[in-house]
């Protein structure tokens, strides 16, 4: 069954394009994008490509998927690429770990078995045996208090859909490469996610959903770095810093009584 009249019909709407707009940009006319809507009629195949190129969409997915009623995939999905998984000698799937150096060598190789079983494997008990996990090394200070080093597992999310805004993901994308962030969806509304660092240096951005490669919800970390109740976890204020130049005058002062 072909997804395509209603695909495109919910796709334009999303993006706020009428038909009359869809046909200029065709150089078709608008009676044929009602036909395509309607399964009347179906459009040459340079015409498909140039409707996946306006509404950024697969040609499989737009096609083959009910984005409608599924939500749109992951690219990973929509190539129909397996998910390249790591077992021990018991058939158990273990951890692969993604090293930071090996961050750019991942987004070509995570769907090359050969490639994936060369990283690091382990193995961590309680984690829910319904999911498959991978590790992720954290670089940079964006999602402090996780600081550079941290090992980040997440549990494979294979829907765009299922992303919950609010909460943390390390995402593989085509451009902005491997990134642990606070992600909002917004792929109903304009085909986006909103990701948010945790420290407040850091502007949020956006990907597009189809730059989306893979999705990991992070589940659990490893680091070596043991909080201290005592740290402050956000810069002094101004007023912090009057209230410590305050108390050191007033040390002075006591010590030269």
């Amino acid at each position: 069954m072909s997804f395509l009249p209603s695909n495109l019909k919910f796709l334009r709407k999303q993006k706020g394009i009428t038909q009359s707009d869809l046909a200029d940009q065709l150089d078709v006319q608008r009676t044929m994008i009602s036909a395509y809507e309607d399964g009347r009629s179906e459009p040459k195949l340079n015409t498909l490509q140039r409707i996946c190129e306006l509404l950024e969409v697969g040609l499989e997915e737009l096609i083959e998927h009910d984005i409608e009623k599924l939500g749109r995939k992951a690219v990973q999905k929509r190539k129909m690429n397996i998910l390249t998984i790591a077992t021990n000698e018991e058939g158990k799937e273990n951890i692969t770990f993604v090293k930071q150096k090996a961050s750019a060598g991942y987004l070509n190789g995570f769907a090359d078995p050969e490639y994936m079983e060369s990283l690091p494997q382990f193995h961590l008990p309680n984690l829910s045996t319904q999911a498959t996990y991978r590790a992720f090394e954290l670089a940079g200070d964006s999602m402090l208090p996780l600081i550079p080093g941290t090992i980040v597992i997440g549990a494979y999310v294979d829907q765009l859909k299922s992303i919950k805004s609010g909460r943390t993901y390390v995402l593989v994308t085509q451009t902005e490469g491997v990134v642990y962030k606070r992600v909002f969806n917004y792929l109903e509304e304009n085909g986006k996610l909103f990701l948010v660092s945790d420290n407040d240096h850091y502007k949020p951005y956006e990907v597009k959903g189809q730059d989306v490669l893979e999705v990991w919800e992070a589940k659990a970390f490893i680091s070596t770095d043991f909080p201290n109740p005592g740290d402050k976890k956000k810069p002094l204020s101004l007023e912090d810093l009057g209230d410590m130049i305050k108390d050191i005058h007033d040390d002075l002062r006591r010590l030269k009584g």
